[in-house]
């Protein structure tokens, strides 16, 4: 049944917030006012390397933190992050049935400077719904509400600490024979390993 979800804006999501957004994908609400909070999918994505699982954090300016509105965090390139993202996203996916197909696409997010986190997020975000073909009906807030009466909230509840609400089948990951199936990983890995499926396992 849809009736709409409240989402924060993360880098490259999980699995499980592209299940809320097919499932309410007439009416999403993307949250743009909350103060930004330290270690969670905004600013990071788990993938599945040789050794388990990896995760790539997008470094942020110092100061941004508690206080600041999410939509004014700005990205660090005190070090070279992208690099260090790309060359991560390759050892784990370049043996994937489908990572040649969307490489290009990609590797522009790791050349390119983005000053602010959420417009890079947007970005990567537009460019997945894209590519899995999910007509979701993105509109943004205007100002910050704690609660929303008519709109299920998932601003705290897709988190790296929490086990993810939903069940998932498994599908083919690169490295399953060494550490079985790993759930709710980046989007990424869904896309890389299923391509054009990908959508179909949604």
């Amino acid at each position: 049944m849809e009736n709409g979800a409240v989402l924060p804006m993360f880098y490259l999501p999980p699995v499980e917030y592209f299940t809320v957004l097919n499932n309410n994908k007439s009416n999403v609400l993307i949250e743009k006012h909350e103060h930004f909070p330290k270690q969670t999918y905004r600013n990071r994505a788990h993938v599945y390397t040789p050794d388990g699982l990896l995760s790539l954090v997008v470094p942020v300016i110092k100061g941004s933190k508690v206080h600041t509105a999410v939509k004014d965090v700005k990205i660090s390139y005190d070090f070279n992050w992208q690099r260090l993202h790309w060359m991560s996203l390759q050892a784990c996916y370049r043996r994937s049935a489908y990572f040649e197909f969307y490489e290009d696409d990609f590797a522009r997010f790791y050349e390119d400077k983005f000053e602010y986190l959420f417009d890079y997020n947007e970005q990567l975000l537009s460019m997945i719904l894209k590519f899995l073909k999910l007509p979701a009906k993105l509109t943004y807030t205007e100002e910050y509400h704690r609660a929303y009466d008519n709109l299920a909230d998932y601003r705290n509840s897709i988190h790296p600490k929490k086990d993810a609400a939903f069940e998932q089948k498994p599908y083919f990951q690169v490295f399953e024979e060494r550490k079985g199936f790993l759930k709710n990983l980046s989007i990424v890995d869904l896309l890389f390993n299923q391509g054009p499926q990908a959508m179909n396992y949604l």
